[in-house]
């Protein structure tokens, strides 16, 4: 299944390289993982969720449009600082992702496919 699903998804960065590169560059960057969450049988909510960059992106976009204002940087941490604070404030806005119901079977699917490293202890709070 999963060297079928590789397959097709070479087959579509191939074409996208052709039509728009960036495009590809993104798909190539997910790669493993689509793989993985199509390997996981997550359920389709909390994977439409999962599978965007918008929440990433969004807090970033907050951190920047705060940085940008301000005009002369002090100390070396100075900018990990205006950063922080910049992602709290994004982080205040934040909602709740979509399919957060379907959260424990993901920390299921995982401990059952070996990856077990912290799962236990996330499984406790979601």
């Amino acid at each position: 299944m999963r060297a079928v699903t590789r397959r097709a998804l070479d087959q579509i960065h191939g074409k996208l390289e052709r039509i728009n590169p960036s495009a590809a560059r993104s798909l190539e960057e997910g790669m493993e993982e689509t793989l993985t969450v199509h390997k996981l049988r997550m359920p389709e909510m909390l994977r439409k969720s999962l599978a965007s960059t918008n929440v990433i992106e969004s807090a970033f976009s907050v951190a920047e449009e705060l940085c940008r204002r301000v005009k002369r940087w002090r100390e070396g941490d100075h900018r990990e600082r205006w950063a922080g604070s910049a992602l709290l404030l994004a982080e205040s806005k934040f909602r709740r992702v979509k399919g957060h119901k379907e959260i424990p079977q993901l920390l299921s699917a995982l401990a059952n496919h070996g990856i077990k490293k912290g799962v236990a202890s996330a499984a406790r709070t979601a």
